[in-house]
């Protein structure tokens, strides 16, 4: 059997292509992996000690949303991943909260630039994908927030 991949805090972006497959980018690193970004979000979630869904109700407690919500795949070292799309979708690509440099907008697409240089190109709105952005840096705030309350 081969070896699953682990999303890690130099992952930056776990990006789904439309054949099944998934084309993973850390600082350093860019791999093709023969699995859907979806099973990829869900193997990483449970190698941390949870469920892919448990993580999806737990952002969707915290933050009272339905849809496309950002997740903690790892908490101590705020490993939080958003997705560009609804999770269902093959093409649905996944980003670190700390992966962008900057988007820009194209035509009907936005142009990505991540932290090592590499550029992704999504056919999303640059608004859709700076909402996402700002959903999961509030998950990020609202968990920290908690972590730090005196009872």
């Amino acid at each position: 059997m081969m070896e699953k991949y682990e999303i890690n805090k130099d992952t930056l972006a776990v990006i789904g292509l439309n054949d099944g497959k998934t084309k993973v980018i850390e600082y350093h690193l860019e791999k093709i992996l023969d699995e859907p970004a979806y099973e990829v979000m869900e193997h990483s979630c449970g190698y941390f000690g949870s469920s892919y869904q448990g993580r999806v109700e737990g952002s969707r407690n915290i933050l009272g949303c339905n849809y496309k919500v950002p997740i903690i795949v790892e908490e101590s070292s705020e490993i939080i991943f958003f997705p560009t799309a609804s999770p269902s979708l093959s093409e649905c690509s996944w980003f670190s909260l700390h992966a962008i440099e900057s988007i820009t907008e194209g035509k009907d697409e936005s142009f990505i630039n991540l932290k090592n240089g590499s550029k992704i190109t999504l056919p999303v709105s640059k608004t859709s994908i700076e909402n996402q952005l700002l959903r999961a840096t509030r998950l990020k705030y609202l968990i920290n927030t908690r972590k730090e309350a005196k009872y």
